[in-house]
């Protein structure tokens, strides 16, 4: 009896280190942007949530999952030295199941996609090859902070939005919603900037050119801050060019209170880069809903 229940419990704990390799905590990015898409696109019809919550799945549990379980795949060597307990280094996930998980997640994905339709797929193709460029040799492109950040900012925001809206359309979506979920993901790169300030010494001996290595933790908290506010001084632009100013107005007060935060984190990058993360980016993508309903109200009224 007790060597049954050893097993059992062996066999839970495999389930379990499987299921922290797709990282569920990130998942929250991509499905919001996916949110703030369906609204953007005018909300579904009630017969179509069951493809919304499809499209969750797909852009959260799914694609952003598949590219956890690639990330930690290639990086187990490093991981073993760094981070030993996670599932790869510490065993828990053995042999190469990690890259079968990261393989048999992309073919899912591709699956879940293609039953939501062909702008779906391709959106997904797209996220997927990201993913995999992100992190798969020869192309690696986390080794380079402008190009890793760009993206895992893609993946995370303009795509998962752009999808979100087709679902609910059947069709591309409108060039202006297309424009704000390429606007967000500009600002999205800065935010990936300031995940990186956890990491710059051990990324500087492993020759991973994050942003901060690049250029400075000071400079680089600058750049971070930059590239989150201008796009969204666009969006607050454009807003009430679309004659939408309640909206617009509003996105405005988001940024204000977001620079006002960024003055107490450019004092101390390194340190305040996780408490910015969670005020600063909160009103971030606070700012991306309000925006996907001004998106609905302006369509409502050119239509």
């Amino acid at each position: 009896m007790s060597v049954a229940r050893s097993e059992a419990a062996g066999g839970g704990r495999g389930i379990s280190a499987y299921f922290e390799l797709l990282k569920p905590i990130t998942w929250f990015a991509p499905m919001w942007a996916f949110g703030c898409g369906v609204v953007s696109g005018g909300g579904a019809h009630p017969a179509g949530w069951p493809a919304v919550a499809a499209g969750i799945a797909l852009a959260g549990p799914l694609v952003c999952g598949t590219s956890q379980a690639a990330n930690d795949w290639f990086d187990r060597h490093v991981d073993a030295i760094n981070e030993p307990d996670r599932p790869i280094p510490s065993g828990r996930v053995p042999g190469r199941g990690g890259l079968y998980l990261a393989l048999c997640w992309t073919v899912l994905s591709l699956l879940v996609a293609g039953m939501l339709g062909p702008i779906v797929l391709v959106a997904s193709i797209v996220g997927l090859a990201l993913a995999w460029a992100y992190s798969a040799p020869p192309i690696r492109l986390k080794m380079n902070g402008w190009w890793g950040n760009t993206a895992v900012a893609a993946c995370y925001e303009g795509l998962p939005w752009v999808t979100g809206a087709a679902v609910v359309a059947g069709a591309m979506p409108s060039a202006r919603i297309v424009a704000i979920a390429a606007l967000y993901s500009v600002g999205a790169h800065g935010i990936m900037t300031l995940n990186d300030f956890k990491s710059v010494l051990g990324d500087r001996c492993q020759g991973i050119r994050t942003l901060p290595v690049q250029l400075g933790v000071v400079r680089a908290g600058h750049v971070a801050c930059v590239f989150m506010a201008i796009p969204q001084v666009v969006v607050v632009a454009l807003l009430f060019a679309w004659g939408q100013p309640l909206h617009g107005a509003a996105v405005a007060l988001l940024l204000v209170a977001q620079a006002l935060l960024m003055v107490r984190l450019l004092k101390s990058p390194r340190q305040r880069a996780p408490w910015y993360n969670a005020t600063g980016t909160t009103l971030y993508v606070a700012g991306m809903m309000v925006s996907a309903f001004a998106l609905a109200a302006s369509s409502g009224q050119a239509g």
